[in-house]
């Protein structure tokens, strides 16, 4: 922990000597095994996006299934979230880290071996479970590898992966798409993930929680429970209509359990998740924050990699090189940002974010059917910037007001936050996407064929395969489609644009200025008897030791 207080905010911050002097000298690359792992669940998700239009033609595959393939790996993945961190907090992060690794490389050779949606959809869900194991471990190992004044910096590096990553994916299967049957984009990862456990085995050393807390099995079920019915829920509210009773009884579940996880979490003497974190508003804001910065990149991915290839008629390669320029700007900008926290504070930092983000959410509305291509970029600057603005300081404030033990609740946390909103992102932008096109196109649908109006209803490429089947005079339905498509991607921009500015403000004025000690807690301090933290904040100017709540 820091030895500097607020009161002599120009003292240094060293804290390594609390860390082994072994795993000190390799921190960095012990971080580089990090990132590549962080990288193979990055890669393994957004990678599919790219392949959307191909599954829809090969597989015959509905608007519901292509979803589904997206968002069965972040229904598992949610719902186990807090449980993996808690059992890498119990038995031991690297445990948690490799095995992981390994069930991620049987899910990612299921899902290239399948023959149909189903079993894609079965695949990814198994690597789902892995990347809640993978996941949270890697910022848990790395709180615990860093001191105190180097963990922003670490943090920041960790997030620009994480978000540049979501961009690499795209080009990678692209390439593989374009010499290689769909399967493909699977196992890029393969060789990845091998050196990472041959890697990771050598350099990446044991951590857990030295409290050695019972497990809270009641909150570990309530929590599956209440995540997976929530996201759910959000992943069929467009299918089943928002206000129709299934979706009601579906949230109805959720909520339950939630309450209930609530009661049970605040009662019991070893909770799986500390609530009196929240009190800490750079907890709960923060995390608030990452939702909606990953239910903007998200969504947009969802969107984006459909209009390059079915709207602009580019190419699987071709869509993913033209994404690659977010993943510059967002790995090239994360690590500096720690400056411009220590300078600005967060809560001047993160509002710009946001307001960067939402702006480029705007920019993305005016494309149109026949955009020049060039013109996505006044859209995807200033997206990748505030998303780098953004992840950073919001991660680092989520880790910071964690104690180190339960480092891996925390990361847990700022996962599910982010997967919550990826989905969310997907749900509602894909909903509004989907409203505005079937709702433009139901004059000419009326007039098809039930079997050829399915298809045409099912989703763009559908009504493509309906409009070249059809010859010269499907070209009236062609066009119509893309409008509707397009038309409906604008609206979606527009609402998610309008969310994440009211988030910009929001952030401004709930996050606190410096880094404010919450009720029930009183700052770390290098030789502590009640060691550590996850890491200190630096904010405008000032290094406030993490506070360990009591």
């Amino acid at each position: 922990m820091s030895t500097t207080t607020p009161e002599n905010p120009a003292a240094p911050a060293p804290d390594q000597n609390e860390i082994d002097p072994h795993v000190y000298e390799r921190r960095w690359a012990i971080l580089a095994v990090l990132c590549t792992s962080l990288m193979i669940v990055i890669i393994g998700n957004t990678s599919l996006n790219v392949a959307i239009p191909r599954l829809q033609l090969d597989l015959d595959a509905s608007n519901s299934q292509l979803a589904w393939m997206v968002d069965s790996y972040a229904l598992v993945f949610a719902g186990l979230l807090f449980t993996a961190g808690t059992l890498g907090d119990k038995f031991g992060r690297k445990g948690a880290l490799q095995g992981g690794l390994v069930v991620f490389l049987v899910g990612a050779y299921l899902a290239a071996t399948a023959s149909s949606a189903g079993g894609i959809i079965g695949a990814r869900a198994v690597m789902g479970v892995a990347a809640a194991f993978v996941m949270p471990s890697t910022l848990s190992i790395l709180t615990n590898v860093f001191p105190a004044h180097e963990r922003p910096k670490a943090i920041a590096i960790w997030a620009g992966i994480s978000g540049g990553g979501a961009a690499i994916g795209p080009i990678a299967s692209g390439y593989l798409l374009e010499h290689f049957w769909w399967g493909s984009v699977f196992l890029v990862n393969l060789p990845i993930i091998l050196i990472a456990l041959v890697v990771g085995a050598i350099l990446v050393p044991t951590s857990k929680d030295p409290e050695d807390q019972p497990l809270d099995f009641i909150g570990a079920l309530l929590s599956i429970v209440a995540l997976s019915t929530l996201v759910y829920g959000i992943i069929e509210g467009p299918h089943n209509g928002w206000l129709s009773g299934t979706s009601f009884l579906i949230f109805g579940v959720a909520a339950v359990a939630l309450v209930l996880f609530v009661i049970w979490e605040n009662t019991t003497a070893s909770p799986m998740l500390d609530l009196t974190l929240f009190r800490d508003r750079r907890f709960s804001v923060a995390s608030a924050g990452i939702s909606l910065t990953f239910f903007a990149m998200f969504g947009t991915f969802f969107l984006v990699a459909q209009y390059f290839q079915l709207v602009l008629g580019y190419s699987a390669l071709e869509s993913g090189l033209f994404q690659l320029p977010m993943a510059f700007v967002m790995m090239a900008l994360a690590p500096q940002v720690p400056k411009l926290v220590e300078r600005f504070g967060a809560h001047g930092v993160v509002p710009v974010g946001l307001a960067f983000t939402s702006l480029g959410l705007i920019a993305f509305s005016f494309m149109t059917v026949d955009s020049p291509v060039w013109t996505i970029y006044f859209s995807v600057i200033p997206l990748a910037s505030g998303m780098a603005l953004t992840m950073t300081p919001l991660t680092t404030l989520i880790m910071a007001s964690v104690p180190l033990g339960r480092a891996g609740m925390g990361s847990a946390m700022n996962d599910t936050t982010r997967e919550l909103g990826g989905a969310l992102g997907v749900a509602v932008l894909g909903s509004v996407l989907t409203t505005t096109y079937t709702g433009q196109l139901a004059p000419l649908v009326e007039r098809l064929p039930a079997e050829a109006a399915g298809y045409v209803d099912s989703g763009l490429g559908g009504a493509i395969g309906v409009a070249t089947a059809m010859g010269p005079d499907g070209e009236a339905l062609l066009q119509a489609a893309k409008q509707a498509f397009v038309d409906g991607m604008s609206n979606a921009a527009i609402v998610g644009a309008i969310a994440v500015a009211v988030a910009s403000v929001a952030a401004r004025r709930l996050l606190p200025r410096g880094a404010d000690v919450p009720p029930g807690a009183h700052p770390g301090f290098a030789g502590s008897p009640e060691e550590g933290a996850a890491g200190d904040v630096v904010d405008e100017g000032v290094v406030t030791p993490t506070p360990i709540i009591e």
